[in-house]
C-alpha cells in the first residue's frame, strides 16, 4: 500500500547555443539498451520522459530518481547535449521545435492544432497505490484541496519564450489550453466516474482515459491516484519531498477514512482559486484557508500540511524526504532560484545554465 511512482520531464538542450534541441530519439534508443521502459520520448522532440519503477517506498523512490537523472545526463553529455529540469524553458520558441512521429502524437496535434504545438512544458508526475480504486476515488476527492499546496512548492516556470511572465509557474497558463485539464470535480461514487469516462469515449471526445490531463485522476484500471499538477523540479530533492508529501497526505486521508472521519470537499470552483494564487506568487503568496474562511501565508499553509501527516510520516518512514520541503520554504523553489540569477545576470542563458547545474546537483 502506497506505492509511489515518479514521472519527470526534462528538457534536451542545446549547451552552447542553450536552446531546446531535438535528440532525434538518440536518448531513447540509448536507454531503451540500458533501462527498459524507463526513458520515454515525449510529444516535443527535445523533450525526454523518465519513469520509476513501482517503489516500496519513498527511499527507493529516491534512490530510482536519482539514478535516473544521473544516467540521463551521462547519456546526454555523450551525445554533446545537455539535460535541464524547469517547467518551461526561459526563452526557446514552439514554433521551432519539431514533434516527435508516432500515431499518438500525431492524433494529439491534428485534434488540438496549435495548443499541442505550443505546449512546450515539462511536469513532474507522482503515482500512490491505494488499496483499490473505490478507496482512489474517494481520496482523489480529498486531495483535490491540498493540489495548490503541492503546486506553489514545485513552482519553476517563471520564464516563457524570452519573457519574465510574471508567473512563478506559468506552465499551467500554458497546458489550460488543452481540454480536461484542471482540478477535477468532485464525484460522488466511482460508478459516477467511470460513467463519466465512459461518455466521452461514446461520444468521441477522447478514445481513452489518458486524454483526461486532470491536476489529478484515479487511474482506469489500476488503483492509484496520479497528481499531475506540479512543474518538474530544478532539484532531484525537491522531486522527492514534494514526493513523499503526495504519499503522506493520502496515507493521512485513508487514515481519516479509516476511521470513519471525513474530510471536507470543496468546490472545484474555489480550489481554483487557490490553484491561481499558487501559480502566480508560489509560496511567497497567500491562498485561502477555506476553513477559516480567511488568507494566509502559503508557507504556514504548507507548515500546518506537514505537522498535519506528521504521525503518518513515521509510520512511512518518511521523515527525512519531508524535510527537503523544508528545505524549499527555506530556500525558495525553482522559481525563485531562477529570478535570482536573472536579477543577478540579466541575462537568459545564465538562467538555463543555472537550470542545467541545479538539474545535476544532489546526484
Amino acid at each position: 500500500m502506497y506505492t509511489i511512482g515518479i514521472e519527470e520531464e526534462y528538457q534536451v538542450i542545446n549547451p552552447e547555443t542553450r536552446e531546446l534541441i531535438s535528440h532525434e530519439q538518440k536518448l531513447v534508443s540509448r536507454g531503451e539498451a540500458l533501462l527498459p521502459d524507463r526513458i520515454k520520448a515525449e510529444l516535443h522532440e527535445s523533450q525526454i520522459e523518465v519513469d520509476t519503477s513501482i517503489c516500496r517506498d519513498v527511499s527507493e523512490a529516491e534512490d530510482q530518481i536519482k539514478s535516473l537523472r544521473t544516467t540521463i545526463c551521462e547519456m546526454a553529455g555523450e551525445l554533446g547535449l545537455a539535460i535541464g529540469a524547469a517547467g518551461t524553458h526561459p526563452f526557446s520558441s514552439w514554433q521551432t521545435q519539431l514533434i516527435t512521429p508516432g500515431d499518438r502524437y500525431n492524433a494529439i496535434v491534428t485534434e488540438l492544432q496549435d495548443a499541442a504545438r505550443s505546449n512546450l512544458i515539462f511536469g513532474l508526475h507522482v503515482h500512490v497505490g491505494i488499496p483499490n480504486r473505490s478507496t482512489a476515488l474517494k481520496l482523489a476527492n480529498s486531495m483535490r484541496y491540498f493540489l495548490p499546496h503541492l503546486y506553489a512548492l514545485s513552482t519553476n516556470s517563471p520564464f516563457f519564450e524570452g519573457r519574465n511572465t510574471g508567473f512563478k509557474s506559468f506552465r499551467s497558463r500554458v497546458f489550460d489550453k488543452f481540454p480536461r485539464t484542471g482540478i477535477p470535480d468532485h464525484f460522488d461514487s466511482l460508478g459516477e466516474y467511470d460513467a463519466f469516462i465512459d461518455l466521452l469515449v461514446r461520444t468521441n471526445c477522447i478514445d481513452n482515459a489518458k486524454n483526461i490531463w486532470w491536476d489529478i485522476r484515479v487511474h482506469p484500471v489500476y488503483p492509484t491516484v496520479e497528481v499531475r499538477i506540479c512543474d518538474v523540479t530544478l532539484t532531484a530533492n525537491e522531486t522527492i519531498g514534494i514526493t513523499a508529501l503526495v504519499q503522506a497526505i493520502a496515507a493521512k486521508l485513508c487514515k481519516l477514512q479509516d476511521a470513519n472521519l471525513s474530510f471536507n470537499s470543496y468546490k472545484r470552483t474555489l480550489l481554483s482559486e487557490n490553484k491561481w494564487r499558487a501559480g502566480r506568487y508560489g509560496i511567497q503568496g497567500k491562498l485561502i484557508d477555506f476553513g477559516k474562511e480567511s488568507e494566509v501565508d502559503c508557507v504556514d499553509l504548507i507548515n500546518e500540511l506537514l505537522n498535519f501527516v506528521d504521525d503518518v510520516a513515521v509510520e512511512l518512514n518518511s521523515r527525512k524526504q519531508l524535510g527537503y520541503v523544508e528545505d524549499i520554504l527555506a530556500e525558495g523553489t525553482g522559481a525563485d532560484r531562477q529570478l535570482a540569477v536573472f536579477e543577478r545576470e540579466n541575462d537568459l542563458k545564465a538562467v538555463v545554465d543555472f537550470i542545467i547545474a541545479q538539474t545535476k546537483k544532489e546526484l
